[in-house]
């Protein structure tokens, strides 16, 4: 069972420990190549200088070698729920729940299991070849790779870890040269393994390595945050940062399987719990209006860590994500819906400097800015609640609202100018010919990717953030959790 532990929570960035089946159809509908949607079908389609480089960390990669009251969680377990999907017990997963991403190039399981990473049945129809080489970092791989560890071993492979130093500023191309260099030293084959044992930052570095090391070998993805598990872990996107931008450099490269021990959630600290909850809360926002009820009813519970509710969580979340790469893998059109508030999130990542800001909080603050925005554009619906003359207002208050009760930032750092963002996000990869694509909302529920709006509306929308500083400066830091943390990496 999941234990209900917590670690005390830490609101600025943290320092380095050193250790030697398918959802249904997706919303997808014949838009020209300028305007994707996700959600529920509409009857009709609304509209359609770089930075200074920062200084090369010189902190080791550490290489090791094995010889051969709240609101109540979901109800008790069921066969499925009448949408198809698992359904968790209220005290903990079922001994063996899994489902299946079927992508265009590869089909693979997401097996959710308590002590999964332990046991050596959990690897053997996915470990072939003689030689296995665990990636993970100084934090996670102290608490978790000697059980991996054991359970290869138990298989007789020979095995070897591979400990990066932990945070986002460490996805980087000297990263992945460690890895590639310690795969050659070791004589690994196209039939070894290597294994993904960590969050966002190891599971994306180690896929990477995996599609160029001798043009591909096999690789297993072992998530160990939540935001792993519902989202960077599935799909098969690989890639390692650029100082111009995040993930440019990377490729789609489907894992052969996602084994999701829930045991190891308990010890996440409130700050890496918090950056998956805005994953989860994405998935609600884009396509499954059914899942952002069921937060508003539950965050508590959720952030309580309540086993239940986490697995619910983890559930829903990686069904909406395998509907959706299993109708496009490679981002061609539906897949770019995930992708809201991340066009924002990933301009703030870089501006403040990798790993000052954790990727699901750039993501919450991006996704209230993408929010505003659809309301500014006339959007948005009009609802009961809205004060007269603005529609939509209603909706940005409910994404605020559930953002803050996971303990997320709902605002953009003020030290944020219009120019940091523009600068920062014409190098995202939804610029297609010089013409930057958004995620936008045409409603809570139903996502858009189209470059079909006012670009006025998206300058003033950031500039809104800057007036709203000057104004209620006091407000403002509340709403950012004191997460700035350092100046702005200028452009």
């Amino acid at each position: 069972m999941l234990a209900d532990r917590r670690r005390p929570t830490r609101r600025f960035p943290m320092a380095f420990i050193p250790a030697a089946p398918s959802l249904g159809a997706v919303g997808w509908r014949g838009d020209p190549p300028s305007c994707s949607r996700s959600g529920p079908p509409r009857p009709t389609a609304r509209r359609g200088a770089p930075p200074t480089p920062r200084r090369a960390s010189t902190r080791p990669a550490v290489a090791m070698t094995a010889t051969p009251s709240a609101p109540s969680p979901p109800p008790p377990p069921s066969p499925a729920t009448n949408d198809g999907r698992p359904t968790p017990g209220a005290d903990g997963l079922r001994a063996s729940t899994t489902l299946t991403v079927s992508a265009a190039s590869r089909t693979y399981p997401i097996h959710f299991g308590d002590g999964l990473l332990g046991d050596p049945a959990s690897y053997a129809p996915y470990i072939t070849g003689d030689k296995c080489l665990i990636v993970t970092n100084t934090t996670v791989g102290p608490l978790y790779a000697e059980r991996v560890v054991a359970a290869l071993t138990a298989l007789g492979k020979a095995v070897s870890v591979l400990a990066l130093p932990d945070g986002e500023e460490y996805k980087d191309m000297e990263r992945l040269n460690t890895i590639l260099d310690r795969a050659m030293e070791l004589r690994l084959d196209r039939k070894s393994t290597l294994l993904a044992l960590g969050g966002g930052v190891v599971g994306d570095i180690t896929g990477f390595a995996a599609s160029v090391y001798v043009r591909g070998v096999p690789f297993v993805q072992l998530p160990t945050t939540l935001l792993a598990v519902v989202d960077s872990a599935v799909g098969g996107k690989t890639a390692v940062n650029h100082r111009l931008g995040k993930n440019m450099i990377g490729a789609f490269y489907q894992p052969r399987a996602v084994l999701v021990d829930a045991t190891v959630l308990a010890t996440l600290d409130d700050r890496q719990l918090a950056a998956g909850i805005a994953e989860v809360v994405k998935y609600g926002l884009i396509r499954d209006l059914p899942l952002l009820g069921w937060l508003e009813a539950n965050m508590e519970a959720l952030t309580a860590r309540q086993p239940g509710a986490l697995e619910h969580a983890m559930l829903a979340s990686c069904a909406n994500k395998a509907a959706v790469v299993a109708a496009d893998e490679t981002e061609g059109g539906v897949r770019a819906t995930l992708n809201l508030g991340h066009t924002f999130g990933h301009a703030i990542e870089a501006a403040m400097g990798y790993g000052t800001w954790l990727h699901g909080e750039a993501v919450a603050a991006g996704m209230v800015m993408a929010t505003e925005m659809s309301k500014r554009l006339g959007w948005l619906p009009a609802a009961a609640d809205d004060p007269p003359g603005e529609a939509g207002a209603a909706a940005v208050k409910r994404v605020e609202a559930l953002l803050a009760r996971a303990g997320l930032p709902v605002r953009p750092p003020p030290s944020m100018t219009l120019e940091t963002f523009m600068t920062y996000m014409s190098v995202d990869k939804k610029v297609e010919s010089g013409v930057l694509k958004l995620v936008l909302l045409e409603g809570v529920g139903s996502a858009v990717v189209t470059a079909a709006y006012d670009k006025e509306v998206l300058y003033d929308t950031i500039m809104y953030y800057q007036r709203l500083f000057q104004d209620k400066p006091g407000e403002y830091e509340n709403a950012l959790l004191h997460l700035e943390g350092t100046e702005v990496v200028n452009p």
